[in-house]
Order: structure tokens, then sequence, then C-alpha cells
């Protein structure tokens, strides 16, 4: 024996102790208890909607046993029967009457005292006055099927469900023939007594039954239901027999001999999940009281075993640990076994390996700044270019034409290159709105219109959403610039130039187009050769500068064409990523 358990591993040895000693005999004491507990629980849960079911039977008799009651006073009063049956000559000898007796009475036996809804006393008397609870037994009313139901039931009162004229629920009512006194007061007489229906609605709803319940009339017809997925109040009624209650337990009841109500019942469905919920809970109270059983002698084992297993699993984590690039030491206590050891070597590897990642990533980092400061250089050495190339190609222009011409229409263009020299000299702002860049296009336009009169006509289209939008200075002032000076200035007898800028949900599209010189297809391509490029700025400023930017901002995420021929004009379209300025 001692040999077996020799060859056994340590973790088996001690998960033999735990299964044999703690979990084997705990799990069959509470198996054997679970059974018996939720066997009890469920005929419990039984027996509890039974006798909800027999509460709701009950109330719901009790309710139409006093309009029985009071429909017996009624029909056994002798001044009741008196009044209506009596011919009155006048009407005013028939409200003394009602006022004298019949007011008294109706009041005394409200129908709010006793949660029904109103009570009505018809007759066939025509010298009556048909207000206050008492109504004209005419042939309409001997028409209403609740009034037929008289007929099968001469002298007893019925239970009867009314409806409207459509055929739709009005409320139930207690119907009974007035005949007591037939012999000396022969004309016809009735009462009815509706029921609240919301008092019929609180009184199925009982809080120990959580299913659906249901008043069914003799013929197996569902009158009333708390189902919400039936339509009792419609007419055809709906059969109980036609539903599908595979899955509920049902509980049933009559009202046996009792003879207003004989043949209706009362059927209540619980969903057998229900019951097995009640079941699920003395489960999980089980299992709880289980958990409860099986940590003691865990903890136990724990306790014993801690001197090594527990520095075994810290070491074990921490490895795991240094696998997701997580170098944390071992905080224990200087030991002299093997593992105290084996956790002071990992220590120090683990702080040797902190120390040549660290070393390598931060030097990573430190290029990574330089790059980034670099290209930030560059950027700015590119708008510092730009500007003034464009601002002293038009100074020279406004000196030229004002030597040659003296007119005081340089004054404008002094302005609008004012305007432009001022915003080339703004370098802590680097970005614009498109209305702002915009006006440096105008102010530029108006510049060439000025040298070149009536050769040059320019059109400028925008999107009202456009203007908001944000983008780098002077980004598309260098294309509007090439069109000029390059497509439409060769050209003796001028030309026209059209700018459009459109916007969509994320991209921004500016486009400008002239019928000048145009490119041959060498020129093109070589302009598409500065999307290449990688790392310059080149010599030359202008387009490709722009494109470098555009490069240097965007990424891949910027769009860049051109349609050109010799003679037939040019067309460039330049598309950024959409980006609003911060009001």
């Amino acid at each position: 024996m001692n040999r077996l358990l020799n060859n056994i591993r340590l973790r088996n040895k001690m998960l033999l102790v735990y299964f044999l000693c703690v979990f084997a005999p705990i799990v069959l004491t509470n198996a054997i208890f679970y059974r018996v507990i939720t066997d009890n629980v469920r005929d419990q849960r039984i027996q509890d909607i039974d006798q909800a079911i027999e509460q709701i039977k009950n109330d719901f008799r009790a309710q139409v046993d006093a309009a029985v009651g009071l429909s017996s006073f009624f029909y056994t009063d002798f001044g009741t029967n008196e009044i209506l049956d009596k011919d009155f000559e006048n009407s005013a000898d028939y409200v003394e009457a009602y006022d004298s007796y019949l007011r008294r009475m109706l009041n005394n036996y409200t129908p709010l005292a006793l949660s029904l809804q109103q009570v009505t006393i018809y007759a066939d008397n025509p010298t009556l006055l048909h207000s206050g609870n008492v109504g004209d037994l005419s042939d309409d009313v001997r028409g209403m099927p609740w009034y037929k139901a008289l007929r099968n039931a001469p002298s007893q009162p019925a239970f009867v469900r009314t409806e409207t004229a459509d055929g739709r629920f009005d409320c139930f009512s207690l119907i009974r023939r007035m005949d007591y006194y037939s012999e000396r007061f022969p004309r016809e007489k009735a009462v009815k007594i509706d029921f609240k229906t919301v008092d019929l609605d609180e009184l199925f709803r009982n809080l120990n039954m959580q299913g659906s319940m249901y008043l069914l009339n003799p013929s197996g017809e569902i009158e009333f239901t708390t189902d919400p997925a039936i339509d009792w109040r419609a007419s055809p009624k709906v059969a109980y027999a036609s539903l599908n209650t595979e899955h509920s337990i049902e509980f049933a009841t009559d009202y046996g001999v009792t003879s207003y109500l004989r043949g209706w019942g009362i059927v209540g469905t619980v969903a057998a999940d229900e019951v097995i919920r009640e079941v699920r809970k003395s489960r999980d109270f089980i299992l709880g009281s289980a958990c409860v059983m099986m940590v003691i002698p865990t903890v136990i084992i724990l306790v014993i075993t801690r001197s090594f297993n527990v520095r075994i699993v810290q070491i074990l984590k921490h490895m795991k640990k240094v696998r997701s690039q997580s170098f944390e030491t071992i905080r224990a206590a200087d030991s002299r076994d093997e593992i105290g050891h084996l956790t002071l070597e990992f220590n120090r590897m683990t702080l040797q390996i902190k120390s040549l990642i660290d070393d390598v990533y931060g030097a990573e980092l430190q290029k990574k700044s330089l790059e980034l400061e670099r290209r930030q250089a560059q950027l700015n050495a590119l708008q510092s270019q730009i500007n003034p190339h464009f601002l002293f190609n038009a100074l020279e222009t406004i000196r030229m034409r004002s030597l040659l011409k003296d007119e005081r229409q340089t004054a404008g263009i002094i302005h609008s290159m004012a305007k432009i020299f001022r915003s080339s000299l703004t370098w802590n702002k680097d970005r614009i709105t498109v209305n702002e860049e915009l006006e440096f296009i105008v102010c530029f336009l108006d510049i060439q219109k000025y040298r070149f009169e009536d050769r040059l006509n320019y059109r400028i289209d925008v999107d009202p959403e456009a203007y908001g939008c944000e983008i780098p200075k002077m980004l598309f002032l260098p294309f509007v610039e090439n069109a000029s000076m390059h497509g439409i200035e060769p050209m003796k007898q001028g030309g026209r130039m059209e700018i459009r800028i459109a916007v969509t949900k994320e991209i921004l599209r500016f486009s400008v187009r002239d019928n000048g010189v145009g490119m041959s297809e060498e020129q093109v391509d070589k302009i598409y050769g500065y999307l290449g490029m990688e790392g310059t700025m080149g010599e030359r400023i202008g387009i490709q500068n722009v494109i470098y930017r555009a490069k240097l901002l965007y990424g891949d995420r910027f769009r860049f064409a051109v349609d050109s021929r010799p003679g037939e004009g040019t067309d460039i379209v330049f598309e950024i990523p959409r980006e609003n300025a911060n009001v």
C-alpha cells in the first residue's frame, strides 16, 4: 500500500484525500437531502395553488351570493312589487311613491357596498318613469340574450354575461324574475344586478396563483380570463378545450349543485416551470449549504499544504505574468528550502529581463520622438517655401502694373495682397477653415484679374456645409495658382477657371478646372510621381509640396487626381478627410 502511494504525485494524493474524505460524502448526503426536500416543496407548491384556486372560487361565489341576496330582497319585498305593479294616474303620484319608499329601498342596498356596479329593476308598466334604477321592460329588453336566459330559470336567479349590440362584452350580471307576488301583482318584472368587472379581475389575480385563471360557462367557453393572449371580451367566445396547455399544470373546480352557478367552473393553469422554480430555490439552498460544508475541510487541507503548495502556485502565476510582459517580482519571506531558492532565482531573472526591455524600448521611443520632430520641421519648412513664393510673384506683378499704368485700382490689389501677406506671417495657426482659405483664393484671383482683365474669368461654387470644415493652411491655393499661372496665363485670348468645393459625410472634395493650355502625358505622370516620393520636399514648390504636406498629415487617407490634355485644359481633384472646426 505504501509503495502504491509513493508512486502517486503529491497533487494527486491531495485530490484523492479530498474526494474520498470530503467531496464524495457531502455530495451523497446532499443528493439524498435534495430529493426529499424537492418532493416536499413540489407537493407544498401544488397544495398552495389548490388552496388559491379554492379561495378564488369561494370569493367569487361570495360576490355572486351577495347579489343573490340583494335580488331576493327585491323579489320578496311587498312594497317594491306593489309600486312597480300599480297604475299611476300621473307622474307626480309615481314620483311621490318612488321618493317615499322605492328610493329609500334602493339606497339602503347601494351597489357600492356590495362591490356591484348597478341594480336595475325592469317592469312592464307604462305609467312608471323609467329612471333612477327603474327600467322599461320593452320588447327590445325582452329580445336581449340575458333576458332570454330567464326562460330557463323561472323564479331562480341566473348568472349571465351581458353583451353590447355588436357582440362585445359589457359586464357580468345576475338576473331574476320578480314573480313572488305574481297572483296579486301580475305585471312582468325582473331585476338585473351588474358586477364590477374590475373587482372580478382583482379577485382572479390571486398573488399565490402565478398563472392564468379562466371562468368557464356551462358550455366550456371562456367568459373571463387573466390570460393576456386571449380576447375574452370578443365574440364568438373561445373554447377552453382549444387552448394548448401541454406544458402547463391544470387546476379545475366547479360549483356543483349551486343552482344559479350550475355548470360554471374555474380553471387555473400554471406553467410547469413555475413549480420547478420553487424546487430550484430549494436546490440553491442545498447547494449553498453543501458549499459551506465543503469550505471548512478545504481550508484545513489548504493550511496543512500551504508551506509548499501556495508558493509553487505563486511562482507559476508570476511566470504567466512574464509571458504577458508583466515583470513583477515575488514578495515572499526568505526561506532556505528548494522553493525559496527557486523564488530568488526567478526574481533575479525577472529584473534582468525588465532592465533589458526598458533600455531597448526607451531608445526606440527617443528615436520615434526625433523622427516626429524632424517631420514637423519639414512641414514648417514647406509652409515657409510656399507662402513667400506666391507673395513675391504677386508683389512683382503689382509693382510692374503700377509702373505701366497709373490707376487707383492698385489700392484694392494692395489691400488683397496685405491680407495674404498678413496671413503668411501668422505661424501659430497652421489650420484654418475653408471660408478663410477661400478669402486667400479670392484675393489671388482679384490680383490675377487685375493683371489680365477680361482674359481671366472664374466661378466659385461651395457647399454651405463646407465653409466650417478645417484644413491645413494654404492647401488649396497652390492649385488655383498653378491653374492661373501655367494654364491660363500663356493663352493670348485668356481662359476660364471653375472652382468647386463639395462635402459629404466623411470627405471634403476640392476641384479646379481650367480651359488653358493643358499638360502633356509626361507632365501628368511627373505630378503623379510626387505621390510615391518619401522623405523629401523637393527643390520646387507648389503642387509637389502640397502633396507632401498631405502625406505627412493624412497618410493614405487623401486622394489626388489629374485629368489634362494639351490644348484641352486641366481638371484637378483633391480629397481629404472631413474635419469640422471646433466652435
